[in-house]
């Protein structure tokens, strides 16, 4: 399978590229910096956000062979005002779209984000029926870009799956992250399953690790045959407790992104603008 990457030179870009170039796929790579070294494959320095530069890309990928599926990892990681977040999460997204209905690419995996639900109460399982509870405009533009996916999946019949990740990480660096880490090898488990389930349509999986503390669904991973085999557990007696840390952690699925830390004006606007 020919799959382009998106935000190839980023922290799970750089990990995806290789993983999936060992279980057999051919990867292209997009990202707005320059090929980093050591990438073997295809590589285009653009920015997802510009819809003209999304169709070069996709036509010449189409015209030297084909393209079967988009891995769409680019994105600002962290919090910005509503419209920073939605030009980098929504748009990006729609143009990548656009593109792959033009040229017949069926099939697109999304990295979304736990904070899809970051404001869910931590109690039990958290299960995919939980409502939309962003907790930071980041969060909302995930929300906004799942639904974008389902939109084009409804409308033109391709297959799209928002995977929510957890803690992305080497290895897990607190308490919560004993729940919510995914681990790089699980990670490469996971994108090389949602690009190969057959189909999908739309869905949705929780994007961790199989950890004896976890508390987010597998099943519907498990569904598209992303079977996890790591577990934070291992590093437990690498991880400092911090009571006050750990207990707001735990009070919300988004951890710390609920905090009053994250609250600002989604016109975030300097003083006197």
């Amino acid at each position: 399978m020919h799959v382009l990457v998106t935000g190839a030179a980023g922290s799970i870009g750089t990990v995806a590229c290789p993983g999936l170039l060992d279980r057999g796929h051919t990867v292209s790579g997009l990202d707005r910096v320059p090929e980093p070294e050591g990438f073997t494959g295809r590589w285009f320095t653009a920015d997802c956000a510009d819809p003209d530069a999304v169709e070069a890309v996709f036509a010449e990928l189409v015209r030297g062979g084909g393209l079967d599926a988009v891995l769409h990892l680019a994105g600002r990681p962290t919090e910005s005002s509503l419209p920073e977040a939605l030009e980098s999460h929504v748009l990006t997204t729609a143009a990548l779209l656009d593109a792959m209905v033009r040229h017949g690419v069926p099939r697109i995996v999304y990295a979304s984000s736990n904070h899809a639900v970051g404001r869910t109460p931590r109690r039990d399982l958290l299960e995919l029926a939980a409502r939309p509870r962003p907790d930071t405009f980041y969060g909302v533009a995930k929300v906004a870009a799942e639904a974008l996916l389902s939109l084009y999946v409804d409308r033109y019949a391709i297959d799209a799956v928002a995977t929510r990740i957890g803690s992305f990480l080497p290895q897990p660096e607190s308490v919560r992250a004993l729940s919510t880490w995914l681990s790089h090898d699980d990670a490469v488990r996971m994108f090389d399953a949602c690009l190969t389930a057959p189909d999908p349509g739309f869905a949705v999986l929780h994007g961790i690790s199989a950890n004896t503390r976890g508390w987010w669904d597998l099943e519907p991973g498990r569904a598209l045959g992303y079977v996890p085999e790591d577990d934070a557990e291992r590093f437990a007696g690498r991880v400092a407790a911090d009571p006050a840390r750990d207990e707001t952690e735990a009070a919300h699925v988004g951890g710390p992104h609920v905090t009053e830390a994250f609250v600002r004006p989604a016109l975030d606007r300097a003083v006197g603008a």
